[in-house]
Order: structure tokens, then C-alpha cells, then sequence
């Protein structure tokens, strides 16, 4: 609990959707502190937005247990190439496909992508999200509630629809939702809005899914210190973001990993349809 940093940060803005290396302090991922045991030896994982954030973190766990990744991103190209070496440094492939998920083809090309360039997919996790900070429903632009939706939501559908028919039973699906999802930001009205869909869309998938033997889950994070926090919030939401959960800190993407390895692994072959939620002491309903 005392070993990350806390509030307040330095003063820090970045222009959407941010980069890992601007920030102040540097985010932990896990490059130097996970430590594999071949959880998911042999799998193959498809992770959006996994060029920082949350995205690298579970890339980094997921090689160092044994999976091959491919990894979907906008076009953070310095981001997602780090990440893609830490990945082969594990000894994994590692294959980056930039592009942007509202497109539907997109999404199906992404999948395509791994199924024939990997050879399957066992592991989905649709973690790629966007979001903006406005004080006031009739501040928010018709343009920006739609870009949410189609990015938090819209190609999680696609992307989901697409994937589900190269999967074997005990494949996962890991979506990443938000203690927004159950406690909203104001600020933050459409970016949590998404979030409540994306938990409902996990409940109502999961039942679905179960006589294909496919398992989903979502993960729902509290304040976790990722380029989407200095490049879509204030200056002075930054320097005190994390004080406001019982922990008084930013999560860091590192501490999120282990609960993607869990829902990931075949092990964890009776869980299904549950919220894990990584708030720092936070609870939600």
C-alpha cells in the first residue's frame, strides 16, 4: 500500500491521448516486478489498447505467463513498440496492428489478424477506451457522446461478435469497465455511461456465451495513473487524482494484471459473468 507513489502529482498536461514516457511520476507496468509461472503457456491473447496503461500491464503478465499477443492501437506507434518489446524480451510474439476500433471493419481486421497470424484466439481483452472531462451535460458535443460509444461500446461489440467463433471452450473474454459503472463521475457523464453498458454487456454475454464454454468477465478499475488521466482531465484533477479512494493513491497498471491473468487462465474455469473490482479500497455495488 506504501510502496507507489502519492498526491499530490506534478503539474502535467498532455494533448490526446497522451504517451506513458511524458508522464510525471512514470507509470509502473510490471517490467520489473512481474514475474511469470506459465499460467497461460501457449494461449493466444488479442488486447486493445494495449500500447500503455492498463493495455501494457496485462500485455507484460500475459507473455511472461506464456501468451502470444497481438496488440490493437490507435497510433501511440513509440508506446505500443516498447510495449512490443517487453513482450519479445519474454520470449513471445508480439504483433501491433495501429488503427482505429469505431470502424467496424477494423475490428473484424483485427481479429482476422490474430486468428490467422497466431493461429487462434483464446484470449480477448477489450480494454481500449476514450474519454474527455466536461463540467455540464449541454458542454458535451453531440460528436463526442458518439465517439464514446463507438469506441468504449461500439467495438466491443464488433470486436467481440468477430472473435467468438475462432474460440474454443474455456477461452475468455476480459472487458475493461470502471467503478464509473457503478459510481459516476459527473465529469466524466459519458465515459461512465459506456462503463455501465460495458457491465451489463459482460452479465448478459457470459450467460450467452456459456453453452459455446467461453467465459466473460470484466474488470472494473478505480483511479489507475495512465496517459488517459493527463491528457483528458484538468490540471488539478491530475495533481490529486487517487486521493479520493480509501488507499489515498492512484492505482498503478502493474497492480491491475494480476486480476486479467486470473479471469485469463483456463484454471478459473467456473467464473464467469463477475465484476473484479481493483479500486483501492473502494467499494462498489
Amino acid at each position: 500500500m506504501t510502496d507507489h507513489p502519492t498526491p499530490p502529482q506534478p503539474p502535467q498536461q498532455q494533448d490526446m491521448p497522451g504517451t506513458a514516457a511524458r508522464m510525471d511520476p512514470r507509470p509502473d507496468h510490471g517490467e520489473d516486478s512481474y514475474v511469470g509461472s506459465g499460467r497461460l503457456e501457449g494461449l493466444k491473447a488479442v488486447i486493445t489498447g494495449g500500447d500503455s496503461g492498463i493495455g501494457r500491464a496485462v500485455a507484460i503478465a500475459f507473455a511472461r505467463e506464456g501468451a502470444d499477443i497481438l496488440i490493437s492501437y490507435l497510433s501511440e506507434d513509440d508506446d505500443a513498440k516498447e510495449t512490443a518489446r517487453l513482450v519479445r524480451e519474454a520470449g513471445r510474439t508480439a504483433i501491433l496492428v495501429p488503427g482505429d476500433i469505431q470502424d467496424p471493419a477494423h475490428c473484424r481486421a483485427i481479429i482476422d489478424r490474430a486468428a490467422a497470424d497466431l493461429g487462434g484466439i483464446d484470449i480477448l481483452v477489450n480494454n481500449a477506451a476514450h474519454q474527455a472531462t466536461f463540467d455540464r451535460i449541454t458542454d458535451i458535443p453531440d460528436d463526442e457522446w458518439d465517439l464514446t460509444f463507438r469506441v468504449n461500446i461500439h467495438a466491443m461489440f464488433y470486436l467481440t461478435k468477430a472473435a467468438v467463433p475462432h474460440m474454443k471452450p474455456n477461452s475468455a473474454i476480459i472487458n475493461t469497465t470502471s467503478i464509473n459503472a457503478d459510481k459516476p463521475n459527473p465529469g466524466l457523464l459519458a465515459y461512465a455511461t459506456t462503463k455501465g453498458a460495458i457491465q451489463n454487456f459482460t452479465a448478459g454475454l457470459a450467460q450467452g456465451l456459456a453453452e459455446n464454454g467461453i467465459r466473460v468477465n470484466c474488470v472494473a478499475p478505480g483511479p489507475i495513473w495512465t496517459p488517459l488521466i493527463p491528457s483528458t482531465m484538468p490540471e488539478d484533477s491530475v495533481k490529486n487524482f487517487g486521493s479520493q479512494v480509501p488507499f489515498k493513491r492512484a492505482g498503478q497498471p502493474a497492480e491491475l494484471a494480476t486480476a486479467y491473468v486470473m479471469l485469463a487462465d483456463p484454471k478459473s474455469s467456473y467464473t464467469s459473468g463477475a465484476t473484479i473490482a481493483v479500486t483501492g479500497g473502494q467499494p462498489i455495488i
